[in-house]
């Protein structure tokens, strides 16, 4: 059954691909809304093993970027990557109602630092509060609160996806994310009064209760999760289980999206996740923002910038982390970086740096022992 696969990363050799340029849907550039890629990690494995390589591929594919290479890293990706992702393998694999299948294996410890730094919260309500305040950490666009009303608790998110083609299944994902908070905080078997999704109304809502154990209601403005207000005040159920972490800790592991006011910034963050999958494309990035090339050149260019210079920028940052942090030669950082030579990156590194890269690990290596 579907429901008894588990999340386990297997080991594998990462799949790369040329995008194959598409028209994903309109938006305004300089405004499109990102989010942790983290808020699909696990998800390609649980496709893999649900309905197999070939339409996990497909997905990348669909979505122009190898999600599964960078689930676990800080890292931003826009709302469209995600709604095409699952749209696209509810599509392949004719499970209409892939986020409600998906839904029970998600969870808020697959969140990286965030999730860990609501989960080291000492009550339920101070982790939703810690949420709430540090969404911006997360997400840009979306919205995440809590509201109580006659002993009533409604937990609730807000996504920027909705709308996009897609989103009915991310909605049912973000039931089952926000279910795991509480979980967190209760047991493991824990239900709530009932969930409320923005969707409309399915053609079976029968399964939707099945899947969540619990009433369900449609056509709501936000997903939520409503359950008594006094739980609010239940540590842990496993305390200690989370490292404690501070705010200070969360900003030093992850930029601010509500920062990502401009153009250029954003299609940074978007080169920055190619270069962690070792795939740079301007291709991918505009249709990720859902505009052709040209014009995602020409904003550019009334910004003071071009693709490929940011690129090259991303990509001396990124050489300078592999070079200081790792002992990967030049050869294989090099390919990392997507050159097709090493003579190559040396040539780019000069010119960025003023120094070839042995020379830089060279010095970073005697600064490090100085």
């Amino acid at each position: 059954m579907l429901q008894d696969l588990k999340y386990q990363r297997a080991k594998r050799q990462t799949a790369h691909f040329a995008p194959t340029p598409r028209k994903l849907s309109r938006s305004r550039l300089g405004s499109s809304s990102v989010l942790s890629v983290t808020a699909l990690a696990g998800v390609p494995d649980f496709v893999r093993r649900a309905f197999g390589e070939r339409v996990l591929q497909r997905a990348n594919r669909a979505a122009m970027l190898d999600i599964e290479a960078i689930d676990d890293q800080n890292c931003f990706i826009p709302h469209i990557t995600m709604t095409t992702f699952a749209n696209t393998v509810a599509k392949l694999s004719g499970e209409e109602n892939f986020g409600l299948v998906v839904a029970p294996h998600l969870s808020i410890t697959n969140y990286g630092c965030w999730g860990e730094y609501m989960l080291s919260a000492p009550t339920l309500g101070a982790a939703v509060e810690r949420g709430a305040a540090t969404i911006g950490f997360h997400s840009k666009g979306d919205v995440f609160s809590i509201t109580i009303a006659d002993c009533e608790a409604r937990l609730s998110y807000v996504s920027a996806a909705k709308g996009m083609d897609g989103y009915p299944h991310v909605a049912c994902g973000t039931a089952g994310v926000l279910v795991s908070i509480c979980r967190a905080f209760l047991s493991a078997h824990w239900r709530p009064l009932r969930i409320e999704l923005d969707i409309p109304r399915p053609r079976r809502p029968n399964v939707f209760e099945d899947a969540f154990d619990c009433p369900v209601l449609f056509d709501a403005p936000r997903v939520s999760v409503c359950f008594e207000a006094t739980l609010l005040r239940m540590p842990p159920s496993r305390p200690g289980r989370y490292p404690l972490i501070t705010i200070a800790d969360l900003a030093r592991a992850r930029l601010e999206l509500s920062k990502l006011d401009s153009l250029r910034d954003i299609v940074a963050q978007q080169i920055w996740s190619q270069l962690l999958t070792g795939n740079v494309s301007i291709e991918s990035a505009a249709c990720s923002l859902g505009t052709s090339v040209r014009t995602l050149q020409r904003e550019l260019n009334r910004e003071g910038t071009d693709f490929r210079g940011l690129a090259n920028t991303m990509r001396t940052k990124r050489a300078t982390e592999l070079l200081r942090q790792t002992d990967g030669s030049i050869t294989t950082i090099a390919a990392t970086l997507g050159y097709s030579a090493p003579n190559h990156f040396a040539r780019a590194f000069h010119k960025a740096t003023g120094m070839n890269p042995t020379e830089f690990r060279q010095q970073a290596l005697s600064h490090l022992l100085a």
